[in-house]
């Protein structure tokens, strides 16, 4: 057990090694609308004309939608590439999580000699969950 240990601590160290080498990022998705500008010589007022094309970046923040628009050109492709980078930063704290949750689950509990103190974490940690619950039954 503790070789297995010692060797997702080793992986884990690893993956910690591979975040500065992340560039620029972010979260969200790119969207691509069609729009009518109003003017009436202009080829979107045709109906059969699906209208002038705008690329948006979507994301969210703290539950609150944000959108901005992205001119075509380096623009749309420097946003894709850091879309792009921001999926693989999602995925090694994917992969983190999972190894820190195989580490958690292998790590030995401390072993409590003493019963009178046993019995004080025991007292403190019941009082710690039992005003969880009381917090949530009152909400």
């Amino acid at each position: 057990m503790d070789e297995e240990l010692q060797r997702l601590e080793d992986q884990r160290e690893r993956l910690y090694r591979r975040l500065s080498a992340f560039g620029d990022f972010r979260l969200g998705t790119i969207s691509e609308t069609h729009t009518r500008c109003g003017k009436k010589n202009c080829a979107c007022a045709d109906r059969s004309h699906p209208g002038h094309i705008r690329y948006l970046w979507n994301t969210s923040r703290l539950g609150k939608s944000l959108a901005q628009h992205l001119r075509l050109g380096p623009e749309l492709e420097q946003t894709q590439r850091q879309i792009d980078e921001g999926h693989r930063v999602q995925k090694w704290y994917r992969d983190i999580l999972e190894l820190n949750e195989q580490i958690c689950r292998l790590r030995p509990v401390p072993e409590m000699e003493d019963r009178k103190e046993l019995d004080a974490l025991k007292k403190k940690l019941r009082r710690r969950f039992w005003m969880r619950r009381k917090k949530r039954s009152a909400a």
